[in-house]
């Protein structure tokens, strides 16, 4: 039998990541999504970006799910186009059915904008858990951005310090339930 390399038992005792990036690859994969990630990264942070932690041959659903639920904080990085995808709305719909801190990102695109659309192909139980999540995140402070007028470094620095917070309180709030039971 072959013996395993140092890199690849790393990867597979990997723990689950930190932070999961859902976002619409097509608006936000090239700038926001992926800048985000490689901050992060930087900041040794395990961030879960599709593109980067997904191969050929990984079961979508199981792969994606499986991150969901083994994270400890999500960011949402709404677009304009973000409620036209079905992956983004499950995505989300898991974090807030799993109680998962979110960091919104409201990515040229206001709240009140983003609305699940019927287009016939969900049924209508899937639509109404996609509403009620997107409900929760539209009501959970987090972070604007107009890419044309903003400030790309003091959006990187917010978001990136918002997910850091958010982390280092998750890992409070499981030390204090520790310390309860």
């Amino acid at each position: 039998m072959q013996r395993l390399s140092a890199t690849l038992c790393r990867k597979i005792a990997r723990p689950a990541c930190d932070v999961f990036i859902n976002h619409r690859g097509i608006d936000t994969k090239r700038n926001i999504a992926g800048l985000l990630y490689d901050r992060l990264t930087k900041k040794g942070v395990m961030s879960f970006l599709d593109s980067m932690n997904m191969k050929p041959g990984d079961r979508l659903f199981d792969h994606i799910d499986k991150a969901i639920l083994g994270s400890k904080v999500g960011v949402a990085v709404f677009s304009p186009r973000y409620c036209d995808s079905y992956f983004c709305l499950h995505e989300l719909a898991l974090f807030m059915e799993s109680k998962k801190r979110v960091v919104p990102i409201f990515y040229d695109v206001k709240p009140s904008q983003l609305m699940v659309k019927d287009n016939g192909t969900c049924s209508a139980k899937e639509l109404q858990r996609f509403s009620l999540a997107l409900e929760e995140a539209k009501y959970t402070v987090g972070l604007t951005f107009d890419p044309l007028n903003g400030d790309w470094s003091e959006l990187l620095r917010d978001a990136s310090d918002a997910v850091i917070m958010n982390l280092m309180e998750v890992e409070e709030e499981r030390k204090r339930m520790k310390r309860i039971q």
